[in-house]
């Protein structure tokens, strides 16, 4: 089966023919293939000393007859398994591992044996709920979970070459579009967590059915329109959620904080859940991109713009508030309650990738930088067995255990989640790298993302072999050498400039160039020939980073970044409390080593109470001198538990 995509807009590349092989990122992604992915097939299996269980698949053998017993999780269970699967499938076609695929293929024939006569497939509504599927697509989770399974069946299929998961998810798929649509007779409804939509944009991609299409375009469409289904669903059922079971609420359910206050096409604000909301517009993206829909394109636009422009924390992270995982209004970016699912700043790269291939702006690649660098990898452990689900722009260890309200900000990562979605989402991003570097039209090569790879590509009718070096993110030395490029005839690198580099050069064959640049990306069209050579250098100066004047939170504060690299302040290297130190304003920012890692100095001052007993006082504080150390953000977290901090005290 061939990948349907329009032919005038640029399209990711084949993962099996993109290679990784960076001396920064290359590590986390054998970290993934060797550790990570072993680690949570141990966790869905409750083989897992000291962590939640996860259930999983025992829940798939009691649902497929095999063992007696009741239904262990959240609704939306299943979703962990079809998530690892989903790692594994890209991992293994990027690197076949016999012993891994035989693993994963027993856990398919399993969830297939699961599978009902009528396609229907979820252990929640096989075990514990009978004879109420579709009863409440609100909380239940049902398209949420089905669409996880049809991206682990897309990427196991890509990877493998086996078709037994992809045909599990078709039959699925048939079975939901079978219920649900505009025909008379068929539901109307949509579910209350995002995410199918985009797994049926990629499920008709590898095997070009429209129904699939369609079916995506009208659970877009239908979502908002009055009469609101959630609220018709909420009366049927007799107002009662599953959440409280026997509890008939007084108040309806909350239609913005699901993205169906409005239809999609009328939205204008980021609301609501932000890993929900961001799936969302993804897939809005994706049937801009298929339908050629200037509307669906318009509202992304908007999306993008009051999410990224008003509501996203300065290391790519989204979601305000741990009520409800969601965002909350304009410039309100709390630093020390801030949820910022790790799921959230996956989402949010979906949508920019999706994003450069409807039209090719500096922008979409800068925000799926800042979150890839900065969120994703904060997201897990150094050694890969632990992770956070929250990321914090500030952590005082003391208050998270103290203060209810800031119980969700962990100062140390844990092994696994009874809800357990950020995990495998981080495996299944990083496993499939390879498609967020570049993306290609018929005559242009566009690089995103600068992360040392390989890739094979046909460009103006030519078969075009090419090798990225990066240095990120401690130097701005990039180049692309044609390793090899057959026949003749111009066509295009373009290179994405970045905003943190406030001077860029390149050359050609060690000639200087001075390229056309437009909406952040740089073109350079030749006849390229093998052995070419493309050099970038992008400067790489600590900056100082200040915060729009409505967000309170970071009143009279700095943050510090470097390239990619957003950094904070660690207990470890400052002491406590971090609130009491500060950063003159004319501090020189000094770069030093740390085995591998840049880390930023400066010399700068500590707040020193002179009388502790005092709660209030007349006298100012004194001030003493300190050195100040900050280290990737990306890496807090990793040397025993303490304080974190990102803006910084500034002294005037």
């Amino acid at each position: 089966m061939a990948i349907v995509q329009p032919s005038s807009t640029p399209a990711p590349l084949d993962l099996r023919g993109v290679s990784i092989q960076d001396g920064y990122w290359s590590s986390f992604i054998g970290l993934v293939r060797n550790t990570v992915i072993p680690y949570q097939w141990e966790a869905l299996n409750d083989r897992l000393p000291d962590t939640e269980p996860s259930h999983v698949m025992r829940n798939f053998r009691i649902a497929a007859g095999l063992e007696k017993g009741d239904f262990g999780g959240f609704f939306f269970q299943d979703t962990d398994l079809y998530k690892w699967l989903e790692a594994v499938g890209y991992s293994l076609a990027a690197a076949p591992d016999p012993d891994l695929e035989r693993i994963a293929d027993e856990a398919i024939d399993l969830l297939a044996s699961a599978q009902q006569a009528d396609g229907y497939l979820n252990t929640y509504f096989a075990v514990a709920q009978p004879g109420r599927r579709w009863t409440n697509l609100l909380d239940c989770h049902e398209m949420y979970t089905a669409g996880h399974l049809i991206e682990a069946a897309v990427a196991y299929y890509q990877g493998t070459g086996k078709t037994k998961l992809l045909d599990v998810a078709k039959r699925f798929a048939d079975h939901i579009d079978s219920l649900f649509g505009s025909e008379p007779g068929k539901l109307r409804g949509y579910d209350g967590h995002q995410e199918i939509e985009l797994a049926l944009v990629k499920l008709y991609e590898v095997t070009g059915e429209p129904r699939y299409l369609n079916l995506a375009s009208f659970l877009i469409d239908e979502r908002g329109q009055q009469p609101h289904f959630f609220l018709a669903e909420w009366e049927q059922r007799g107002r009662v959620s599953a959440w409280s079971p026997g509890v008939v609420q007084k108040t309806p359910p909350a239609l913005a904080y699901h993205q169906a206050h409005q239809p999609v096409r009328e939205q204008e604000v980021a609301v609501g859940h932000a890993v929900r909301a961001v799936y969302m517009y993804t897939a809005m993206a994706d049937l801009a991109l298929h339908k050629g829909d200037a509307g669906l394109l318009e509202a992304c636009r908007r999306l993008w713009n009051s999410m990224v422009r008003k509501q996203m924390y300065v290391n790519g992270s989204i979601g305000s508030t741990h009520h409800g995982e969601a965002f909350t209004f304009d410039y309100d970016l709390p630093n020390d309650t801030n949820y910022s699912e790790t799921c959230a700043s996956i989402g949010l790269i979906f949508f920019a990738r999706r994003m450069l291939q409807l039209e090719i702006k500096g922008e979409y690649g800068d925000v799926m930088e800042r979150a890839l660098f900065n969120t994703v990898t904060a997201g897990m452990a150094g050694d890969g067995r632990s992770f956070f689900y929250v990321n914090p722009m500030e952590v005082w260890p003391a208050a998270s255990e103290g203060n209810p309200g800031k119980h969700h900000v962990k100062s140390v990562r844990q092994g696994w989640y009874a809800c357990a979605c950020c995990p495998p989402n981080v495996s299944r991003l990083l496993s499939s790298l390879g498609q967020y570097v570049y993306t290609s039209s018929s005559d242009t090569l566009y690089t995103h993302l600068f992360i040392g790879s390989e890739a094979n590509v046909t460009l103006a009718g030519r078969n075009v072999s090419v090798k990225l070096s990066s240095e990120l993110p401690w130097k701005g030395n990039v180049s692309i050498t044609i390793g090899a490029a057959d026949g003749s005839g111009a066509f295009t690198l373009a290179l994405r400039v970045p905003a943190w580099s406030k001077g860029s050069t390149f050359a050609v064959n060690g000639e200087a160039i001075t390229p056309e640049i437009r909406d952040g990306y740089a073109y350079f069209s030749r006849d390229w020939q093998t052995g070419d050579v493309l050099s970038a250098l992008y400067a790489m100066m600590p900056e100082r980073i200040y915060a729009h004047p409505n967000v309170r939170a970071n009143a009279g504060r700095v943050a510090l970044q470097r390239g990619p690299l957003v950094y904070c302040l660690e207990e470890i290297d400052n002491g406590a409390p971090l609130a009491n130190v500060m950063l003159p304003a004319d501090a020189d920012i000094e770069i030093a080593m740390r085995g591998d890692t840049v880390v930023l100095q400066a010399d700068g001052c500590r707040q020193i109470e002179s009388d502790a007993d005092q709660l209030y006082r007349t006298s100012a504080p004194r001030l003493e001198k300190q050195r100040i150390t900050a280290i990737p953000y990306t890496r807090w977290g990793n040397r025993g538990q303490g304080e974190m901090q990102v803006w910084i005290r500034e002294k005037i």
